[in-house]
């Protein structure tokens, strides 16, 4: 999602607040058949705020994703999901459920309305600020998030979940049943509100600072689950030569 740059932040006043008791109703049920068909280990969940604003910052790596978090998550959410998903019933269900659509690869003036409302009613927005589907690596993040949570102060959570893809797989197909899936939640990240962000600097700074830690969670996530990443094999090539480069690289003397 690009960022709005105007003199004013977002009005939001004209806009109804997104609905979520139809979410809370179907959460449980929900969760149920999630965890039945699959093997789910949800980790630190009391680091997500019990109240008040909060934003979810998740990798992205299976079509799973997004529902996995608005089953999991300990409160209701409203996530920021591809406008090409809200077509027939489909779609309904999404709107039902208070998702917001966006249209990638533009400034989405709605769709940033309609976060920043969440945010401001002190409800859960849920992001995966890498874009699309596809490592989930966090090697490059739109601004978007950083964008909302000067805007709105909102903390930041990071959220790392692995084992919906693995190596091999299609972005768009189901684990098989069974399989083991981790939900690692990291630290809350204290985000002030500034009056408003007019600055790119200023975005795309909190920006490398939200990735360092999104990725700092990451790697703690894969270390207590003992998962690995989809990947792709010119990936573990490039890694396995930087590890080797690193290791036969001479050390000066001190």
């Amino acid at each position: 999602m690009r960022t709005l740059e105007h003199a004013e932040p977002p009005r939001t006043g004209d806009l109804r607040p997104l609905p979520h008791r139809a979410q809370a109703v179907v959460r449980k049920p929900g969760r149920a058949v999630i965890t039945r068909r699959w093997d789910v280990h949800v980790h630190h969940e009391h680091r997500v705020p019990r109240t008040g604003r909060a934003l979810l910052a998740c990798n992205h790596i299976g079509w799973l994703d997004g529902p996995l978090m608005v089953g999991v998550a300990p409160r209701t959410i409203h996530a920021l999901v591809k406008h090409e998903m809200f077509v027939g019933q489909i779609g309904l269900l999404l709107r039902s459920i208070g998702q917001i659509p966006v249209e990638r690869g533009t400034i989405d003036v709605r769709a940033i309305r309609l976060a920043v409302r969440a945010l401001r009613d002190d409800r859960v927005v849920a992001m995966w600020p890498e874009g699309t589907r596809g490592n989930g690596e966090l090697r490059k993040l739109k601004r978007g998030l950083a964008y909302l949570a000067l805007v709105t102060g909102a903390p930041v959570v990071p959220v790392a979940l692995l084992g919906t893809r693995a190596y091999g797989e299609s972005v768009s197909d189901l684990p098989p049943r069974g399989r083991r899936i981790d939900v690692v939640y990291g630290e809350p990240i204290a985000v002030e509100a500034v009056a408003w962000p007019r600055r790119r600097e200023s975005v795309e700074g909190l920006t490398r600072s939200l990735q360092r830690e999104l990725i700092a969670n990451l790697e703690h996530a894969l270390e207590v689950s003992g998962q690995r990443l989809p990947g792709s094999a010119a990936d573990e090539e490039a890694r396995e030569a930087d590890m080797v480069g690193l290791a036969d690289d001479p050390q000066e003397d001190s």
